[in-house]
């Protein structure tokens, strides 16, 4: 009996350690691998040998991994490169030597990359002992294919509530005022357009639309003249009809050679003011705290996520099985319940899933009823939580 590993990377959610649980419980119940080694900061600690050894995780441990942000087990940055034979060498020598038969990857797009990387290696030097296996996670909601990405529906679920309960705040006073919201969302604004779930956003600026400086501005003047307020919700990544960020603050290197944005909040606020549409401008950037509000998760999100991992562990059992992404999808009627399929990896690396045109109304005022469809199945129900002296309890990160 051989063992498996699994390991996360990338930009970390509030249920990525879920699908991992799900790896360490089906493992548990149909027990095909003697060892689930769990690997320490992604392909980069795998480089290192950094294991630990979660075969035997217990129930409450399994319980407090599935409520646990972050990445428990940690993550990386790092690029495997096809060209850098020396890695992909070092990584099968690596796989001999702990018997280890499959390799669970959880990330997003560049992840999905590397278990593909990784396989083709493996089918070109004919090494059929080694298999590579991709669970989606990712809060942008960007992967082509699979319905929706685990992770995205608990990060929704805590942007509409921070729009519902940051509106409440807002109008509190009598004063003129303009509340801007950055969420993030490089390439996609899946998670800027789930803030319309709140009922209360006035105008959403996504990535997918071309922004038009002097047609927003005279969007953001007639509410404010209606009402004397403006809600806004900017994605991190919009940009002009150019090409270029809005985002203030940019660089073009996150390991990935993807750009680091920040400030896109800022630059409307600045446009807002510098225009005179409105005397009064706030900027609530949600950075971090959108990805790891394991506090607000998604029962829906959390259960899916968790169930992923099980449904990958099952697919392990063939040992033709690698290459793979396990995917979700909808059914076409009834109550939502997530159904499991699986996709070549390599057709979902490197492709960027947008928001669908058709689903985004015009002069930056929301979201069509087909969003509201997509996205309000995804964030019901709350998952049972343990505290912990009134907190929400944290697995011990096993890195540390």
């Amino acid at each position: 009996m051989g063992n498996c590993l699994v390991a996360q990377s990338g930009g970390p959610t509030s249920v990525i350690n879920a699908t991992v649980a799900g790896v360490i419980q089906a493992n548990q119940l149909n027990p095909i691998y003697e060892h689930v080694y769990g690997g320490l900061h992604g392909i980069e600690g795998i480089l290192n040998e950094e294991f630990v050894d979660l075969t035997n995780l217990s129930d409450n441990g399994i319980q407090l991994l599935k409520q646990t942000c972050a990445s428990a087990l940690g993550s990386c940055r790092y690029k495997l490169k096809r060209d850098n034979v020396e890695d992909f060498e070092k990584i099968m020598a690596i796989l001999d030597a702990y018997n280890i038969d499959t390799m669970f990857y959880t990330g997003g797009n560049d992840s999905m990359d590397t278990v593909a990387a990784l396989s083709e290696y493996a089918a070109e030097h004919n090494i059929r002992n080694h298999r590579f296996i991709g669970c989606p996670k990712t809060v942008d909601n960007d992967l082509v294919i699979t319905d929706h990405c685990p992770g995205f529906a608990s990060a929704a679920k805590f942007l509409a509530t921070v729009a519902k309960l940051t509106w409440m705040d807002v109008n509190v006073y009598t004063r003129q005022e303009v509340f801007i919201l950055e969420t993030m969302g490089r390439d996609a604004g899946w998670l800027a357009a789930s803030t319309v779930l709140s009922g209360k956003v006035d105008l959403l600026v996504l990535p997918e639309v071309e922004f038009d400086k002097d047609r927003f501005l005279a969007q953001v003047k007639e509410i404010v003249d209606a009402k004397n307020k403006c809600y806004i919700v900017v994605s991190e990544g919009a940009k002009f009809a150019d090409g270029t960020y809005l985002a203030a603050g940019e660089a073009k290197n996150d390991g990935f050679g993807h750009a680091v944005l920040g400030g896109a909040g800022n630059a409307i606020k600045n446009m807002i003011l510098e225009s005179g549409v409105a005397k009064r401008a706030k900027v609530q950037d949600m950075s971090t705290l959108q990805r790891c509000n394991a506090a607000c998760q998604s029962k829906v999100d959390v259960e899916e996520s968790f169930r992923l991992g099980m449904s990958a562990h099952m697919h392990s059992q063939d040992p033709t099985f690698t290459g793979k992404m396990v995917a979700v999808k909808r059914p076409e009627e009834g109550a939502y319940n997530p159904l499991f399929f699986t996709v070549d990896a390599k057709e979902v690396a490197n492709f960027v899933k947008h928001v669908p045109a058709e689903w985004i109304l015009d002069d930056y005022r929301g979201m069509t009823q087909e969003f509201y469809d997509y996205a309000l199945p995804l964030i019901q129900g709350e998952p049972d939580v343990i505290m912990d002296n009134g907190v929400i309890a944290q697995i011990e990160p096993f890195y540390l």
